[in-house]
């Protein structure tokens, strides 16, 4: 038999799912629930909780909860190198109209907010192995941050690395003013004479760190996908490198693979 607090939860549960309760709606306090269903403040508690933890309503500080908003999906497929790489050689004009994010949301580049930062780093032993390089070795590290307008969290949490010398001759690689650079990437690298042969990406999977939670607007027990994505050029060297950490409950991750006939 369910207790009483799953009960409660069923039935808002349910008025949210029928859209007698829409995104954005906030719930009666806490003690008119409690009037309403005949329980103590306790026990609605416990229902909101329940809510809250299938990602149903947040709970604004000093406002009350509310029915959560949707927020936009995100498909990432590995389809998207190629079409990066197309994209790089086209006329300038052409690749401001739009980038990867606008790919894989279906947004445009008027919906997104988009923010960029740079600095020099020396290579750790983990990532100065991941490149072939000695440790010490001076890289530029890039953090990336794009969202929908219409949302506070962005669609992921983007680190890039670079060996600096072998993007330093084009001065405008190191400067994050000139970002979002039209192209991505791959038309980064190909202004200083790299082009990619192919790219490697692994994928695993964990809880997010409370710092990860507050900036992706988490659902409590959500986990975070981390992608590991190491570019080789033609040469077979790793020259970029990039972690990116997805939220779980608004990533899909697709991926096609065609197989050679018999």
């Amino acid at each position: 038999m369910s207790k009483a607090y799953e009960r409660i939860a069923n039935e808002l549960r349910q008025a949210i799912r029928t859209s007698e309760l829409r995104p954005g709606d906030r719930l009666p306090s806490e003690t008119k629930l409690a009037e309403q269903y005949r329980r103590s403040v306790p026990t609605v508690r416990d229902a909101l909780r329940l809510l809250r933890d299938e990602g149903l309503i947040e709970k604004q500080h000093g406002r009350g909860n509310f029915v959560r908003r949707s927020r936009t999906t995100v498909l990432r497929t590995n389809t998207r190198h190629q079409w990066e790489k197309d994209r790089a050689r086209e006329p300038e004009a052409l690749r401001q109209q739009t980038g990867a994010t606008e790919h894989d949301t279906g947004l445009g580049i008027d919906d997104l907010v988009f923010h960029a930062s740079y600095r020099e780093i020396k290579a750790e032993k983990e990532i100065a192995d991941a490149f072939g390089v000695p440790e010490g070795t001076a890289l530029v590290e890039r953090t990336y941050r794009t969202r929908y307008s219409a949302e506070s969290a962005p669609f992921n949490l983007v680190t890039s690395y670079l060996v600096r010398d072998r993007v330093a001759a084009n001065a405008d690689l190191l400067d994050e003013t000139k970002e979002p650079w039209p192209g991505g990437t791959q038309n980064q690298l190909r202004t200083v004479g790299i082009e990619l042969d192919r790219i490697e990406e692994r994928v695993t999977a964990r809880p997010p760190t409370p710092e990860e939670a507050e900036e992706l607007e988490l659902p409590p027990g959500t986990s975070v996908l981390l992608l590991r994505k190491v570019s080789f050029d033609t040469e077979g060297s790793p020259v970029e490198i990039s972690d990116v950490t997805l939220p779980g409950d608004r990533t899909e991750m697709h991926f096609t693979t065609p197989l050679e006939r018999w």
